[in-house]
Formats: structure tokens, sequence, C-alpha cells
């Protein structure tokens, strides 16, 4: 049976890919997935640099696809395009591919704010999501080392993965959020993406957030199987 690994984003976990992880199973795949650097209980890391993410995930594999989203999507990104050979294709949900300098204070405030959510508030932010997506949720917060989140970015300093992925070399299909609604995938960057790599497949879901996958699943089942299934 085909091989997939699931990478999930910044202050997630392996639980928050649960309905992925079923979606690919019912297709016949067989899943793994893996927790990011200072994620899942793990111990805290020396370093959050994105090559430290990237530098993780390259000493699995290889697989005959990956599913990563958001800084899960980022270092796939990195390691994908340094070795063709990791993976057979690629589904990236929400790469973060690059973060202009002046935006960076206000997202690393917004990610820090997050980790305060109650149940409550993420219910009330997130009313169309799945009881069990705001429990995985919930769940990661209280488990992903608070320094995480800040070093990410500072760790990694200036964060511009572009030339990385205009050199990804394997069909991958990239799975945007609305820019009506939010993405941290400028459109612009995509579609310059998809000009310089011609195996780059970049897809908007529709009325989503940075999280197609909770803020519509059955857009994104079928974007995402009808796509590993040709």
């Amino acid at each position: 049976m085909p091989r997939v690994l699931l990478v999930h984003g910044l202050s997630s976990s392996p639980e928050g890919l649960w309905r992925v992880r079923h979606w690919l199973e019912d297709a016949g795949w067989t899943t793994e997935a893996v927790a990011l650097r200072g994620h899942g209980g793990q111990r805290p890391a020396v370093d959050y640099a994105l090559p430290s993410y990237a530098s993780d995930l390259a000493a699995t594999g290889p697989w005959d696809a990956v599913v990563a989203h958001s800084l899960g999507a980022s270092a796939a990104t990195l390691v994908a395009a340094a070795d063709p050979s990791w993976a057979a294709r690629l589904v990236l949900l929400e790469p973060v591919w690059r973060i202009p300098t002046e935006d960076e204070p206000a997202i690393i405030a917004d990610q820090q704010a997050e980790l305060a959510l109650t149940r409550t508030q993420l219910e009330a932010e997130k009313p169309h999501w799945d009881p069990r997506d705001v429990e995985a949720k919930l769940e990661s917060i209280a488990q992903v080392d608070p320094e995480a989140v800040t070093r990410t970015f500072t760790d990694t300093g200036r964060w511009d993965l572009m030339d990385a992925a205009g050199s990804l070399d394997v069909p991958t299909l990239v799975v945007s959020g609305d820019p009506q609604v939010y993405t941290m995938l400028h459109p612009a960057d995509a579609e310059a993406i998809a000009e310089r790599a011609p195996l780059v497949d970049y897809r908007v879901v529709q009325g989503a957030g940075h999280s197609p996958h909770y803020d519509d699943p059955d857009a994104t089942r079928e974007l995402v199987g009808s796509w590993l299934a040709t």
C-alpha cells in the first residue's frame, strides 16, 4: 500500500489531522504522522528555525506522498526542494512561503494569543468547526512548548521560501484558503511559483481560511482526493 506522511502546523499536532488521515486510509493509503519538534508533548528543542524542522523531516521517508499544513508545509517545501526523492508527491495545505518583515510582529502576537484560547473562545471564533477539531486544537495548544511559537519566527529570521518553492520538481498540490477570508499564502506568490514550477498546481478553497481541512472539509477532501487519484 502507498505510504503517506502527515505533518501538522504550528501549535498543532498529529491529532489535528485526524480527518485527513481517515480520508487517505479510506482511499487505500497507509498513513504515518510526525510531531514537529517542541510539539505533541515533546521536550523543548535547542532551536526552532525552519531548517531544523526540515532536517527532522528529511530523516524520514522516502514517501509516496506527504500531506502537510502551514508550518509543516513550509518545512516539507524545503525538504522536497533539496531532495526530490523524499516524496513522490506533495499536498501542501496553506504553506507559509513568505512573511514580509513588517507583518511578522502581528503574526507572532496572533500566534501567542492562540496559546491562551479557552474552549468557549475557540468555539465562538470557529463555530463551523467540528467539535473534534476544537478538541484537537485545545489539546495541541496544551502540549506545545510555548517558546516554539515565538522562536519559530525569531530563530528563522527572514522567512522567504520562494526560491525553494520555485524549484519544486515533484507533483505538488497547493491548497490555499480564500484571500477574501484569510490566507498566509499571498495569491501573487502562489501564482508566481506555479509559473516557475510547472508541477505545482495551485487551488483555492472558496470560503475557507488558513485551515481549509477544518473550514470546508468536504471541498478539501474532494480536491485532495481527486488530485491524489489522478
